[in-house]
């Protein structure tokens, strides 16, 4: 159609808003940014006419969908999509490929309406894969750098200070590590690769060329990092960050006792506390195996301990002494030994001022 809109990039460079009119079933698996779904049928209506589809075609299955979506049910749709046309003038509709269901919206909007609206040619499975392939062209086209070191050197912390960073573990909505889950839970896989896809996206337009990345295994929590970009990771320089023991336990107190209990009451209300602890007990016995009985049993102690003490204080002193022995016992040897198998891909390392400073000036370097 004439008014189809193909220009992907303006769509994701601009944050075009936009309604998604396929059932909530398929928008829960995944979408894009912002985007809101205003769907033409509900799970059911969409299981029942693709039943149809299948045994009698596809024109029984249109006239079982009007059939489905008339009267008033139809006319509260059609004023929900004009209430979104009219609030959003510069937006677009879209359905999975560009086809009858989003043609059907723009008809009804049009004759019943008197809205005119364009849809997203190709539709959502469009898009889908000009996102797919932006973080495939970057990974094989960009100059990419990690960032790598122990557990609580502050990976994070650098990131969040340099324009050319992807926080692979933000998007994830998960800081990466066995305590990683965070109070509110983890997109989908879908929705986690199109908010890196339109970062990539945005940052390349910007002028960036150059990326630095957190060092992450492939799975951050249940998210899985797009095999291209994984896989390239695995070639390209290391930059390593250095700390005292001191000042990671410091950090790791911050970020996994403070601010998450923190986040768990903010969200959770009353039983904020009690979840949180639920939380960092089920992490520890997340590495259950890995730590042995023993090792386990007194770490787990040692937490308990330090639960109870914040719970009836608020005091969280006793958390260091559990971080502490977590980093030398576990993390630490195993950290050890990765970055001597990484050892000759690490060009500079030094703890935050140098790194950051080594970082802005490598960007500088290397820029266009």
């Amino acid at each position: 159609m004439a008014n189809d809109f193909i220009d992907y990039r303006d769509i994701f460079l601009n944050d075009r808003p936009m309604m998604d009119t396929r059932a909530p079933i398929e928008f829960l698996k995944g979408a894009f940014p912002g985007v809101v779904n205003l769907p033409l049928m509900t799970d059911s209506e969409r299981q029942r006419v693709g039943t149809c589809y299948k045994q009698q075609g596809q024109q029984a299955a249109i006239v079982l969908g009007h059939q489905l979506v008339s009267g008033e049910t139809k006319a509260q749709r059609i004023q929900a999509w004009a209430e979104f046309a009219r609030r959003h003038p510069d937006g677009l509709l879209y359905c999975f490929r560009g086809g009858l269901r989003s043609q059907i919206v723009q008809q009804w909007l049009k004759d019943e309406a008197g809205v005119e609206y364009p849809r997203v040619g190709g539709g959502y499975k469009a898009m889908r894969t000009f996102l797919l392939e932006t973080v495939e062209q970057a990974a094989s086209q960009c100059d990419l750098v990690l960032l790598g070191g122990m557990t609580g050197t502050g990976k994070t912390d650098v990131l969040a200070q340099l324009d050319n960073s992807l926080d692979l573990e933000g998007h994830a909505n998960h800081r990466g590590s066995s305590f990683g889950k965070r109070a509110t839970g983890q997109p989908s896989n879908i929705d986690f690769e199109n908010r890196l896809a339109v970062d990539v996206l945005k940052k390349r337009a910007a002028g960036i060329e150059q990326f630095v990345l957190e060092d992450e295994n492939r799975m951050i929590g249940s998210c899985a990092l797009p095999l291209p970009l994984f896989q390239r990771m695995q070639q390209v320089p290391m930059v390593w960050l250095e700390d005292s023991v001191e000042r990671r336990v410091e950090r790791i107190l911050r970020d996994y006792v403070v601010n998450l209990c923190a986040e768990f009451v903010a969200v959770r209300g009353e039983e904020g506390f009690s979840l949180f602890a639920e939380r960092l007990l089920a992490s520890l016995d997340n590495i259950r195996k890995r730590l042995g009985g023993d090792r386990h049993r007194r770490l787990m102690d040692i937490l308990e301990a330090a639960l109870a003490e914040q719970a009836r204080s608020g005091a969280v002193d006793l958390h260091r002494d559990w971080i502490e022995g977590l980093l030398r016992e576990y993390y630490d040897p195993m950290y050890v030994y990765q970055r001597e198998k990484k050892n000759l891909r690490i060009e500079f390392s030094g703890e935050q001022p140098a790194v950051l400073a080594y970082l802005r000036e490598r960007a500088a370097r290397r820029a266009p």
